[in-house]
């Protein structure tokens, strides 16, 4: 049974490390990006690096959560382990939903009603000018 244990946690550590990379890759990636679309001038420049900056990061923190799931549930299921992931992923969740704001403006749930009634009113739209 140790073999498996030491397999699980080998796994939980790559996950980590894959979080890690995840996240440096997007950061290098997305400066370099920015800095290519600052020569040519592009308007939207901070705003594209900031997106693209927060997408690897919501990524890594996706990971990590896994990786703390797999390490707590599998390795070690203490009351007091349980409680630390679960701060954990409040923590991360807060997080994510913080860089979700920041990248596209609105909350998820707002993103969903606003997205909704653009369908609904451009479907509208477009029934009635077919009609008339």
């Amino acid at each position: 049974m140790g073999g498996m244990r030491d397999i699980i946690a080998f796994a939980a550590e790559g996950i980590e490390a894959l979080a890690v990379a995840i996240i440096v890759v997007a950061i290098v990636h997305g400066s370099i990006r920015f800095l290519i679309d600052i020569t040519q001038k592009s308007d939207s420049a901070y705003e594209q690096y900031k997106a693209h900056l927060g997408k690897g990061l919501l990524l890594g923190l996706e990971f990590l959560v896994a990786a703390d799931v797999v390490r707590t549930v599998v390795l070690d299921p203490t009351l007091q382990n349980v409680m630390i992931l679960g701060l954990l992923v409040v923590i991360r969740t807060f997080l994510s939903w913080s860089l979700v704001v920041e990248i596209e403006g609105a909350w998820p749930w707002q993103r969903a009603k606003s997205v909704e009634g653009t369908s609904v009113e451009s479907t509208s739209v477009e029934s009635t000018s077919v009609e008339g």
